[in-house]
């Protein structure tokens, strides 16, 4: 079976626990090689995660010749440079989102990817590859719960450590650019259009460069969104879709914390309640499936770039409106 070799930009977290194991477990990936600024660290985490080759630099990883593809998993202002380098090193690339640090900072890679069509690039949302939310998003399509007219999200962690590149300022921290993100392309994917205006609010946190607690809303054509992310709060996950005949829930919409093999979609109409079961999936895995099939088919990537701006775009304007108070057109 025809293999995407992946090499991994950096020893963080996600991918050493995260992505990394699930390209190892997917039908067309492999993992061959992963890079740290230390060549020790490299190398335990390559023994650990039983990945052939180590590097103590960036730049060699992008030098090996047998790497087909890089993800980056580097901090948010380190995004866009790196994947720019991995582009002119003749590589794919899955970047983890945001895609930078702001519109104008995406737009760099953008403008760096069409100089280089031959080769994919995408930034890493992988909760649009379970199949929960492929099954969400067709049962709102469809009508289960009506016209749909709102959105709500919710989304928080509690990271006090205040050397974690979260909440850095300096590196892209803060809750609007690490999981706000997600609350915004998952109202962008559900409603299936763009917002005209938003609203955005950041509650300050003593002590903290970055925002801490950040909630918004988002006006579209047909309905509104809001959310709430917060990295300084009890963890908490979840999405309500509502309509003008029902509502649909996701309880653990973007990580599965409870051990169970399936996740449930519950869909409530004229009182009336239904469970509907989906098998859990790895949809780090599954993205890495999606990508290495457009890979060797050449096809467009499933969320492409313009997405990615899309999103970024609005998030832009979130930070705008909570510093100056006012709707902001997107």
């Amino acid at each position: 079976m025809q293999k995407l070799r992946w090499g991994v930009l950096s020893t963080a977290k996600i991918g050493r626990e995260k992505v990394i194991p699930a390209l190892q477990a997917s039908q067309h990936n492999q993992v061959i090689a992963i890079c740290s600024r230390d060549e020790q660290s490299a190398r335990a985490a390559a023994d650990k995660l039983q990945i052939e080759r180590a590097y103590g630099h960036y730049h060699e990883l992008l030098a090996d010749p047998d790497v087909d593809a890089i993800y980056n998993p580097l901090p948010n202002h380190l995004h866009v440079d790196w994947s720019i380098r991995a582009l002119e090193a003749g590589k794919h690339v899955l970047c983890e989102k945001p895609l930078g640090m702001n519109t104008e900072d995406a737009q760099r890679l953008v403008d760096a990817a069409k100089a280089h069509p031959h080769l994919k690039v995408m930034e890493a949302f992988m909760y649009r590859f379970h199949p929960q939310w492929q099954l969400a998003k067709k049962l709102i399509d469809e009508g289960r719960i009506g016209k749909l007219r709102t959105v709500h999200s919710v989304f928080c962690y509690n990271n006090r450590d205040s050397d974690n590149i979260r909440n850095r300022i300096d590196m892209g921290g803060g809750a609007l650019l690490d999981i706000g993100c997600y609350s915004i392309s998952l109202s962008r994917l559900l409603f299936g259009q763009e917002p005209d205006q938003v609203m955005g609010h950041i509650t300050p946190m003593p002590g903290e460069e970055v925002d801490c607690l950040t909630s918004g809303i988002l006006e579209f054509r047909d309905g509104t969104a809001t959310f709430s992310v917060a990295t300084k709060l009890e963890s908490m996950q979840r999405v309500e879709a509502s309509g003008e005949a029902g509502s649909l829930i996701l309880e653990r919409p973007f990580y599965n914390d409870s051990g169970e093999p399936t996740q449930k979609i519950r869909i409530t109409c004229n009182r009336v309640v239904e469970e509907i079961e989906v098998p859990d999936h790895n949809h780090y895995g599954a993205m890495g499936d999606a990508f290495a099939q457009s890979v060797f088919n050449n096809t467009p990537v499933p969320t492409p770039l313009d997405d990615a701006i899309a999103n970024m775009r609005t998030i832009d304007a979130i930070f705008e409106s909570a510093a100056e108070g006012r709707w902001i057109e997107v």
